[in-house]
């Protein structure tokens, strides 16, 4: 299983980005996708995730800046952000709670993309 994350750049306060992973390989079930973030120095967080029913769980500070959405179908999530700040700066990983196979679920990561934040 391979998540493939793409999207991230250098955007001025207050532009957009969009991120999207694609999730591949021998997949059985996907319980959940999202991304997360660290920035230098700090701890990796969430920032939003979302079940594939369609439930969505945002990070205080991303929330009604960032939109969170997937495609079953394709094993894609995205990540809209909006009104970008430079605390909005860090390497964003995206994330798949799934199952290969007929192994148990588990957490798999993409390889992280940058997003700087910055005039």
């Amino acid at each position: 299983v391979q998540l493939q994350a793409s999207g991230g750049g250098l955007v001025q306060p207050g532009g957009s980005l969009r991120l999207s992973c694609a999730a591949s390989g021998s997949i059985f079930n996907i319980n959940f996708m999202g991304w997360y973030r660290q920035a230098p120095g700090k701890q990796r967080e969430l920032v939003a995730s979302i079940t594939r029913g369609g439930s969505t769980n945002y990070a205080d500070s991303v929330k009604g800046r960032f939109t969170i959405s997937g495609d079953n179908a394709k094993n894609t999530v995205y990540l809209q952000m909006n009104t970008l700040k430079p605390e909005d700066t860090a390497v964003y990983y995206c994330n798949a709670n799934l199952r290969e196979r007929e192994l148990p679920y588990r957490a798999y990561w993409g390889q992280g993309t940058q997003v700087t934040v910055s005039s």
